[in-house]
């Protein structure tokens, strides 16, 4: 009897979080290799970013020059072709000024492209750290970092929360194995200092805890020499940053953020209301440091404290939630349920069609940071239950 043909093996389909993941990429990938393409050509572009506030300081360091003068940074912002009646103050600390230097010496152009290859090179490195930190998973959920909304937008927009990104990340990688590096690394996260009040309020507790004072000693240092660096530049930068954090324009600035939005709607003129959430999710960290402190573990322990700190920040933008890309990631592999990654990718997907309709500033976006936290808290409830660690003895 003949022998029946050998049929080619049939492939099973590939399940519809996978989809969903390969396509939320794909979609990201496409626009941010069509603006890498588009900086060199467009010649305002460079002119229409945030970046540009920080070229402006550059410029105003290199002329020996206030950074911090609103009308200066306007005039040099208005000659590169930024709206007139816009103004865009670089708020990072004067310990950040070293990072802007540089940048007074270039052409807006030639440094835009740069700064723009620089934030993408943090980006990919980031996950790709993640991705080896959680064991090199054979599955494609870190292109979720990759495709996440505040991220692609912060690269558009060149601002510096990719750098805060990589600095949590490689504090992550090296805080048990090099933990000086892990502090000065830490330093990275220091230029957007607001938005990790309840993470580093853990962080200063740990440390006193596990006596880790080479982490200290290493971001102490890094925040030293940053800070020199920014004296001789300018000495008179932190005097200049505290009139401008304290003036009119930036007290009474609406930023779109859950804090800046309960001031406003409760008492707008008073200032601390701002400060408020953040206060209270420092005393709940602690709390939940406390309970977890003989078992503390900061890849997957600190995703709470992350978003939370995002949540309650004093003051945030939408593309300053990259720093939860860590967290989201940890969560993605830390859970079973396919349909939750499915819906992580929707989620990122329906950020990526309203950015297209809605400006980064409307208050549209505030439904971000509590989804990012709901769908992790699920995440994480339905991951496999590991066995407890004993907790650590005195010899």
């Amino acid at each position: 009897m003949a022998s029946k043909p050998d049929l080619p093996p049939v492939e099973e389909p590939r399940d519809f979080a996978q989809l969903a993941i390969a396509s939320v990429a794909g979609l990201a990938l496409a626009v941010t290799i069509l603006y890498i393409f588009a900086v060199p050509i467009a010649g305002n572009l460079a002119a229409n970013r945030d970046f540009l506030s920080y070229w402006a300081t550059g410029r105003q360091l290199v002329h020996h020059g206030n950074p911090y003068d609103r009308d200066a940074i306007w005039a040099i912002e208005h000659a590169a072709g930024l709206d007139p009646r816009t103004v865009l103050i670089m708020r990072n600390p004067p310990w950040a000024l070293p990072l802007a230097y540089p940048l007074g010496f270039l052409g807006l152009r030639f440094a835009g492209i740069l700064w723009t290859l620089l934030l993408l090179t943090c980006l990919l490195v980031s996950i790709r750290m993640l991705h080896r930190l959680h064991g090199s998973p054979p599955n494609h959920i870190h292109w979720l970092g990759f495709a996440f909304t505040p991220a692609i937008i912060c690269l558009t927009m060149g601002q510096t929360s990719l750098l805060a990104l990589l600095g949590l990340v490689l504090f992550l990688r090296f805080h048990r194995c090099h933990p000086f590096n892990a502090g000065a690394a830490l330093w990275l996260c220091a230029l957007k200092p607001h938005l990790f009040l309840p993470f580093a309020t853990v962080l200063a507790v740990w440390i006193v805890v596990s006596r880790s004072y080479k982490l200290l000693a290493g971001f102490t240092a890094a925040l030293a020499f940053t800070s020199a660096i920014a004296l001789v530049i300018d000495p008179s930068a932190w005097p200049d940053y505290a009139r401008l954090m304290r003036s009119p324009s930036v007290e009474n600035q609406f930023i779109p953020c859950l804090a800046d939005v309960f001031r406003h709607w409760l008492r707008p003129h008073a200032i601390w209301l701002q400060y408020l959430p953040a206060a209270l999710a420092c005393l709940w960290a602690l709390g939940y440091f406390w309970r977890r402190r003989a078992h503390w573990d900061w890849l997957s322990d600190s995703s709470p404290l992350i978003l939370v700190s995002l949540l309650a920040a004093p003051y945030s933008w939408l593309y300053d939630q990259c720093l939860a890309i860590p967290a989201l990631l940890d969560g993605a592999y830390a859970t079973r349920s396919r349909k939750l990654l499915a819906i992580l990718a929707l989620l990122i997907l329906a950020a990526d069609i309203e950015i297209c309709f809605v400006k980064v500033t409307s208050t549209l976006f505030l439904w971000t940071v509590p989804a990012w936290l709901i769908w992790y808290l699920f995440a994480r409830a339905t991951a496999p239950k590991d066995p407890m660690p004993p907790p650590a003895t005195s010899a």
